[in-house]
C-alpha cells in the first residue's frame, strides 16, 4: 500500500466513526461506495488489530467492482450493514 501524503508531506490518516472490542465501524450515506483510500486504510487497519471493519450503509447502496475485489482479497475482515 503506498502512503499518501498531505501538502506538508505528513501521512494521511483515518478513523473509524465507532470502535467497539471487535468491529470498527465506517458509516455512509451513499448510494455507490467505492474502495476509496479511507476504506482500503481502515481494511488495513481491522486486519492489522485482527477486528472486522463494518460498513454500514443504506439498503439500497451499490458496491463498486472495486470494493468488492477488496471484499474478495480480505476475506471475511469486512462486511455490511443496513442503515
Amino acid at each position: 500500500m503506498t502512503l499518501k501524503y498531505t501538502r506538508h508531506q505528513v501521512p494521511r490518516g483515518t478513523f473509524p466513526d465507532a470502535e467497539t472490542h471487535d468491529k470498527l465501524y465506517l458509516i455512509k450515506n451513499v448510494s455507490v461506495l467505492r474502495a476509496t483510500y479511507q476504506i482500503r486504510l481502515l481494511t488495513f487497519r481491522a486486519v492489522e488489530i485482527r477486528k472486522r471493519l463494518v460498513l454500514v450503509v443504506p439498503k439500497h447502496c451499490k458496491f463498486h467492482s472495486s470494493l468488492k475485489t477488496l471484499i474478495r482479497t480480505t476475506g471475511r475482515t469486512i462486511q455490511r450493514e443496513a442503515l
